[in-house]
C-alpha cells in the first residue's frame, strides 16, 4: 500500500510518499505543480492519498487527487484513535492534531509531549491513553524577530542566526539575538519542565522547521534522555490517518 500525503503550512508545503510505514520519498515546495503530483502518483503507485492544509486554498488539488487516488481530506471531523478533549476542535489546527497522531504512533502507550516549532510553536501533551487535552500556542522565531522591527520606531529586522550563542550582546543586532534566542530556549525548557513534573516517563519530539535548532541547544540538558527529533512527525501522523483506517477495515 503505498500512500501520498500532502501538508500544506503557514510558509510552505510538503509532499511526502510513504510505502505502508515507511517514508520513502519527500519534497519541500512553494506551490503544488499538478503535473508533479500525476507524475509521482504514477510512479509510484499511489492508491491513496490525504490532503492537510492550515488556511491556503487547495481544491484545485484536492479535485486531482480525487480523480486519481482514493482521497481523503485530514480535519478535525476526521475519526481517530484519539480522545480529543479540546473545547473547540474545529479550531484545533490540523498540523497540530496530525503531530499528536506522529507521537502516538512512534511512542505508543507513552505521554508525549509534541514541540512544533515552525511559524509558531505550539506545545501539546498526549497521555499514555491517547487523550488530549489542549496545549498552548506562542511566536515562532522569526515571528518575535519581524514583531521588534514591525511594532517599534527603530529597532532594524535581523535575520535569524541560529549559531548566535552569545548572552550579553554588544550592539543592537547582538542584543535582539540575545532576547530572542535565549528567550524562546528558555520558553522551550520551562515547558519541558513544566510538562515533565505533571507526567512520569513523558516522551519530547520536536519537529517543524527549527526542530534542528532546539536538538542543537537541548541536547546536553537535562531533558536529553527522553527529548527527540522528528521534523517529518506530521507527515508521519498524516500517513498513520490512512493506515489506521486501513487497518480498521481488515
Amino acid at each position: 500500500m503505498n500512500n501520498l500525503v500532502i501538508d500544506i503550512g503557514n510558509s510552505g508545503l510538503k509532499l511526502a510518499i510513504f510505502h505502508q510505514r515507511k517514508l520513502v520519498h519527500k519534497i519541500l515546495l512553494q506551490q503544488i505543480d499538478p503535473t508533479q503530483v500525476r507524475q509521482l502518483v504514477k510512479e509510484y503507485e499511489v492508491e491513496n492519498s490525504l490532503l492537510s492544509s492550515v488556511g491556503q486554498d487547495a481544491e484545485a488539488i484536492a479535485n486531482l487527487l480525487k480523480t486519481i487516488t482514493v482521497y481523503q481530506r485530514f480535519s478535525s471531523n476526521t475519526a481517530l484513535p484519539l480522545i480529543n478533549e479540546y473545547k473547540s476542535p474545529e479550531t484545533l489546527g490540523s498540523d497540530r492534531l496530525a503531530g499528536l497522531m506522529g507521537a502516538r504512533f512512534i511512542y505508543p502507550d507513552q505521554p508525549v509531549l509534541v514541540i512544533d516549532a515552525g511559524t509558531c510553536i505550539t506545545y501539546d501533551l498526549i497521555d499514555d491513553k491517547s487523550r488530549y487535552e489542549g496545549g498552548s500556542i506562542s511566536p515562532g522565531i522569526q515571528m518575535r524577530l519581524k514583531a521588534l522591527n514591525h511594532f517599534t520606531g527603530k529597532l532594524p529586522l535581523v535575520d535569524f542566526d541560529p549559531d548566535f550563542e552569545g548572552l550579553i550582546g554588544r550592539d543592537t543586532r547582538e542584543s535582539i539575538l540575545s532576547g530572542v534566542i535565549n528567550g524562546v530556549v528558555a520558553e522551550v525548557e520551562g515547558f519541558i519542565q513544566k510538562y515533565s513534573q505533571r507526567r512520569a516517563h513523558l516522551r519530547v519530539i520536536l519537529c517543524g522547521g527549527d526542530a534542528r535548532f532546539f536538538d542543537t541547544r537541548l541536547k546536553n540538558s537535562i531533558f536529553a534522555n527522553y527529548l527527540s527529533c522528528e521534523p517529518d512527525l506530521v507527515l508521519i501522523g498524516l500517513n498513520e490517518v490512512i493506515c489506521h483506517q486501513h487497518d480498521q477495515k481488515s
